[in-house]
C-alpha cells in the first residue's frame, strides 16, 4: 500500500515557524549559539517553550535551519559573478552586493560570523560542499582575468577575503562603527564610495 502523501502545513503553522525563526535569528545574533536559550527564543517569539518544541526538536535544530537558509543567500552574489562580464565591474558589483547585504541582513551576518568564530561546528559540511567549490571556481575565473591582463596581478583568494572582511565589518562590528562614527547617518553610503575607489585602484591593470 503506497504511503499517504505528506500533509501540507497550514498557514498558521507556516506563520508560527517563521515567527520562531525570526525570533531565533534575533536571539542568536545577539547572544551567539552558546548564550542563546529556548526560553529567550520563546519570549522573543511570544510563544510558549512547548510550542517552540512542537515545530523544532531543540535549539540546535533551529540554529541549523537558520544556517541552511543563510548559506543560499550568502553564496548567491558570488555565484552570479559573470565570466563574460567586464572583470573590474563584475568584482566591484560583487563588493557592492556584499555591502548591501550588510545593510539588509546584519543579524544574518552576525549569525554567520559567530558560527565561524566557534569553528563552524554546524556549518562545516556546507563550507566544504557549497562554499569551497564555488570559491575555487571564482578564484580560477579571477586568475584567468589576471592572466589575460584585464586586472592587476593579485592573489584572487585574498581579494575575496578582503571583500568579505571590509563589507561584513559594517554588520558584524556595527556597535563599534556607530560609536566611532558618532552615530553619523549614511555610513554605508560613505563606505560604498570608499570601497569602490579602494578596489578599483587595486584592480587596475
Amino acid at each position: 500500500m503506497p504511503d499517504a502523501p505528506a500533509r501540507k502545513p497550514s498557514r498558521i503553522q507556516l506563520r508560527n515557524r517563521k515567527r520562531i525563526l525570526d525570533a531565533a535569528l534575533e536571539v542568536f545574533s545577539r547572544h551567539g549559539f552558546r548564550g542563546a536559550t529556548l526560553d529567550q527564543i520563546a519570549d522573543e517569539a511570544g510563544l510558549s517553550k512547548p510550542n517552540i518544541l512542537y515545530y523544532f526538536d531543540g535549539k540546535e535544530a533551529i540554529h541549523v535551519t537558520l544556517l541552511n537558509q543563510l548559506m543560499e543567500t550568502w553564496l548567491d552574489p558570488l555565484d552570479h559573478m559573470d565570466p563574460e562580464g567586464e572583470p573590474v565591474e563584475e568584482i566591484l558589483a560583487y563588493m557592492h552586493h556584499k555591502l548591501e547585504m550588510s545593510r539588509a541582513f546584519p543579524r544574518e551576518s552576525r549569525l554567520f560570523a559567530n558560527e565561524i568564530l566557534h569553528g563552524a561546528p554546524r556549518m562545516a559540511p556546507h563550507l566544504e560542499s557549497g562554499l569551497k567549490p564555488l570559491f575555487m571556481r571564482k578564484t580560477t575565473l579571477i586568475q584567468s582575468w589576471i592572466d589575460g591582463g584585464k586586472i592587476a596581478s593579485i592573489d584572487p583568494r585574498h581579494l575575496i577575503f578582503s571583500i568579505w572582511s571590509t563589507t561584513q565589518h559594517y554588520a558584524d562590528f556595527d556597535a563599534q562603527v556607530r560609536v566611532l562614527m558618532d552615530g553619523e547617518k549614511g555610513v554605508l553610503d560613505g563606505a560604498d564610495t570608499y570601497l569602490d575607489t579602494l578596489f578599483r585602484k587595486l584592480l587596475a591593470p
